[in-house]
């Protein structure tokens, strides 16, 4: 699927709240400013999180209290061993009473549970990107968002709120403001 805006990748992430649950891990890919920390604002303010969601870049790890389910967020991406991933707090992920958002995921693929979530986002490439002649023709690029669900239970989650991802998509195209649903869920 694509997404036009953060705005929109935030509803695309809240379309996923419904089937999150208590220990569950999404494991977010792709590139930096490719919108993964857009990504998890918009899943902890439909989890009910009122804090401001940032970026856990240089403290590596945040937790959020939510309404209906708590956020730890965690950025992998200076960390060098997965020792030092576990020293960070991922050990406890497991008996965690959080959902938790894990940026960099790939970079500690050893780590991840059978069950969990990938979402990878993918940037243009930099020869289709139309540089702004000035501030005021600044567009935000359209992000790729591939979803994978890995093991039977997220397969079977992923399923449910198919339709309501593919909705979420197209809503950017039906207001006419960018490309709808260029795939969905992938289930493996």
């Amino acid at each position: 699927m694509v997404t036009t805006s953060p705005a929109h990748t935030q509803a695309v992430a809240g379309v996923l709240s419904p089937v999150l649950r208590a220990g569950d891990v999404v494991a977010l890919t792709g590139e930096i400013g490719a919108g993964k920390t857009c990504f998890v604002q918009g899943a902890a303010a439909a989890l009910g999180v009122t804090d401001r969601v940032t970026s856990p870049s240089f403290i590596l790890r945040k937790e959020y209290r939510g309404e209906q389910l708590d956020v730890l967020h965690m950025d992998v991406y200076r960390l060098e061993s997965l020792q030092e991933v576990l020293e960070v707090g991922f050990a406890e992920v497991g008996t965690a009473s959080a959902v938790v958002f894990v940026e960099w995921g790939d970079a500690m693929a050893p780590l991840l549970p059978a069950d969990h979530l990938e979402v990878e986002f993918r940037l243009p490439p930099l020869d289709e990107a139309t540089p702004a002649a000035s501030a005021a023709d600044w567009q935000p690029e359209p992000r790729t968002l591939h979803v994978r669900a890995h093991g039977h239970d997220w397969a079977r989650r992923l399923i449910e709120v198919r339709d309501q991802l593919i909705a979420a998509s197209s809503s950017a195209q039906l207001s006419g403001a960018g490309p709808g649903a260029e795939s969905t869920g992938e289930g493996q």
